[in-house]
């Protein structure tokens, strides 16, 4: 008889998956390498995955305070390495024991980081202004004029939820999270180029990732008002891993970079670019005032 045993528990639940009573996997890395796990050739080799357990074990220890803090229904982080696209956390809550086996069926069971879809909301204000300097329409100090508490679009009313200055630089539009500013930036890019830029990111595909348990993010259509929703993050919906390798690509000099789980050293294996070293550098200065800056958001 053979049996598995999980000695870290609930640790890795989201990533390890189940198996079924003839011990063949049935979700997670059971399930979608069940037959490198199974393969007697292979017995003497561990399979590594780039999953950190002490960085595993702290973040989804403050994820769980964070639910009792917000009273929240779950929570979901994931850390990548931008270079190399080895996930080094990936957490998904609630979970569960994996020795127990359990019904998780349930939409709060989903894996929030890699099956769930979600408009990200303000996250996507980096690439807006990444796309406008890569498409050298804006610089960081660049002065975005009349931004105003509220702006027509269509027969629709788009606010900000709360009153900015009238004239704000690039780099604060993004510090400080204004959903106007972000607007006017998107309408001097224009759709065609979003759109474009969109897709050459891999936004709205489905990733590759070692686990089964990955969605398809939804079909866009370009109809009135979605490239002003867009640029705040709104009207489009993605995967937080799909999200996560675009920021890879952003904050890493510019090369996409596709998520992995298992031990990757080919930094950059594809060198595919996104944007240019120039547009990435700029973007990393701005990033690192949202957390450090008083007025970060």
């Amino acid at each position: 008889y053979q049996a598995r045993i999980y000695p870290q528990g609930d640790l890795y639940s989201r990533i390890l998956g189940q198996i079924d009573s003839d011990n063949f996997g049935v979700s997670g890395i059971e399930k979608s390498l069940d037959s490198e796990i199974t393969d007697l050739k292979k017995i003497n080799e561990p399979l590594k995955l780039s999953l950190d357990t002490n960085i595993q074990y702290f973040i989804k220890k403050e994820l769980g305070k964070s639910i009792k803090d917000f009273n929240a229904k779950g929570a979901a982080s994931v850390l990548m390495d931008n270079r190399t696209g080895e996930i080094l956390s990936l957490v998904s809550l609630p979970d569960y024991n994996i020795n127990l086996r359990k019904d998780i069926s349930q939409d709060i069971y989903t894996n929030k980081i890699t099956k769930g879809l979600y408009e990200l909301g303000s996250v996507f204000k980096t690439l807006t202004i990444a796309l406008a300097f890569e498409e050298n329409i804006f610089e960081p100090d660049s002065v975005i004029e009349n931004i105003t508490k509220k702006i027509n679009c269509s027969k629709y009313v788009i606010s900000d939820i709360h009153k900015f200055p009238e004239k704000m630089t690039v780099e604060d539009i993004l510090i400080q999270s204004s959903n106007i500013g972000a607007i006017k930036i998107a309408r001097k890019i224009g759709k065609d180029k979003y759109k474009n830029f969109l897709d050459k990111t891999k936004l709205l595909d489905k990733p590759t990732l070692e686990l089964d348990e990955v969605s398809s993010p939804s079909e866009l259509k370009w109809n009135k008002c979605k490239l002003e929703t867009v640029s705040y993050g709104h009207g489009i919906m993605t995967s937080p891993l799909q999200m996560t390798s675009v920021y890879g690509a952003i904050t890493n000099g510019g090369y996409y970079v596709h998520p992995t789980l298992k031990i990757n050293k080919n930094i950059y294996k594809n060198k595919e670019r996104i944007v240019s070293a120039s547009t990435s550098k700029k973007i990393n200065k701005i990033l690192r005032k949202v957390v450090v800056d008083k007025k970060g958001t």
